[in-house]
């Protein structure tokens, strides 16, 4: 009995590490992507003090949800809501539009904002492009 009890334990210590360090993992891709992204444009030639338009994506469910992701953004943001067809869940497109620098912390920041954002809205944030 003590044994099997012992077991369960380590077995529970084991699945609660494994969840963590698969949540830390989850969050580096994210960081680690921002970062790649950054630098395959500044071997194309993007300066880092230089503004550029920079493109952010979330697919969000309903207008309403559009509607409220709109006044959070704008007027920061240029917003454009497009339907999409496909997605039964999320039907509709916001494309939200800044002009900044492609400095890693900033654009990490906003990549955060936004998927905040998606998800107070149940939707999702597809990523940006620049």
């Amino acid at each position: 009995m003590v044994l099997e009890a012992a077991l369960v334990v380590m077995l529970a210590l084991i699945a609660a590490r494994i969840y963590f360090k698969w949540r830390a993992t989850q969050r580096l891709r994210a960081a680690s992507w921002d970062q790649q992204i950054i630098e395959r444009l500044r071997s194309r030639g993007y300066a880092p003090f230089t503004d550029y338009p920079v493109d952010f994506f979330l697919a969000l469910p309903d207008e309403p949800a559009c509607q409220a992701v709109r006044a959070r953004l704008e007027p920061e943001f240029k917003i454009d809501v497009r339907s999409m067809e496909g997605d039964a869940q999320l039907r509709f497109s916001l494309h939200a539009t800044k002009t900044m620098r492609l400095i890693l912390p900033e654009v990490q920041a906003l990549s955060r904002r936004m998927t905040a954002l998606a998800a107070e809205h149940h939707g999702r944030y597809d990523g940006w492009a620049a």
